[in-house]
């Protein structure tokens, strides 16, 4: 029988505890559940009143893995959901509010992916993103020095700039912005990217061309597009190990020689969470938020 569980007042189904999704380590489904109960107070602001997408493992990252935008079947009355613009027509996609709906949605066993815009503002982000994404034999390290002058660049500019782990290969920056159309956002970190080629062409790419990248770090601005969704941040992702994508400082990025050092697990963004609290915090404050420059 499947186990029930109340969450703050709401009755949840939580299914196969034991299953092992990460075998590499022993990973088990009951796990996954506790490391998002144990950081959504953390991760909760920053998908709510996002639309998410879900890329689904239910069987670890070995298995299927399949991205999922629409209301799945079955899901709860409870359940927050918001009709959103698409170009093919709208659809209506989940709304994870409260940490009955996370719990929900972490027994589907998904990675959470969001825009760079809220709900009830389509297509006017209200922050803007650098997916920093290795071509080997370049790693992370790589990344965190393209990162450095996108910071240094992004702050003559007024902006101010957040970091995290992809958790997979790469890095993101977030930028808090005061809300801007999305196809604005898209062309500013295009000339970003753009400029950080011209300065450091032995180190970044801005076009996606895979013939181009091995060596470099390809600088992705399409995800500011409308359209696009990054993983949030916490979210644990489908690799070998629970790996996050999980917040970092300015001096672990500055530090980092080896790929090893910005690397986290659930158990590691766990603890650094009751050490340091959220290092993405300052992306909720409003009066951190910033124009795009003219």
């Amino acid at each position: 029988m499947t186990p029930i569980t109340e969450v703050e007042g709401r009755r949840l189904p939580l299914s196969n505890l034991e299953k092992v999704l990460y075998p590499a380590s022993g990973f088990t489904k009951a796990e996954l559940l506790h490391y998002y109960a144990s950081t959504a107070e953390a991760l909760l602001p920053h998908l709510r009143d996002r639309p998410v997408s879900f890329l689904r493992y239910p069987d670890g990252p070995d298995g299927q893995q399949f991205f999922a935008k629409n209301v799945p079947p079955g899901t709860p009355d409870w359940v927050h959901t918001a009709e959103v613009p698409r170009s093919e027509g709208g659809v209506r996609q989940i709304l994870v509010q409260d940490l009955p709906s996370l719990m929900w949605a972490a027994n589907l066993v998904t990675e959470f992916h969001v825009p760079q815009w809220r709900a009830d503002t389509p297509a006017q982000a209200d922050r803007m993103v650098f997916d920093l994404d290795p071509g080997p034999p370049a790693t992370v390290v790589q990344c965190c020095r393209a990162a450095l002058w996108l910071r240094e660049r992004l702050t003559a500019d007024g902006l101010h700039v957040y970091a995290k782990t992809s958790g997979s290969k790469g890095l993101h920056l977030l930028v808090p912005l005061e809300p801007t159309p999305s196809d604005q956002v898209t062309a500013y970190a295009k000339g970003l990217a753009v400029e950080a080629e011209r300065e450091l062409p032995e180190l970044v790419v801005h076009r996606m061309t895979r013939s181009l990248r091995p060596g470099k770090v390809f600088v992705d601005f399409s995800q500011n597009a409308a359209a696009k969704t990054t993983a949030a941040p916490y979210t644990l992702r489908a690799r070998p190990e629970p790996t996050v994508s999980a917040p970092v400082t300015w001096t672990e990025v500055e530090e980092c020689a080896e790929p090893e050092q910005l690397v986290f697990t659930a158990d590691d963004v766990t603890s650094r969470l009751r050490q340091d609290g959220d290092l993405l915090e300052p992306l909720l404050d409003p009066e951190l938020a910033r124009p795009l420059p003219a």
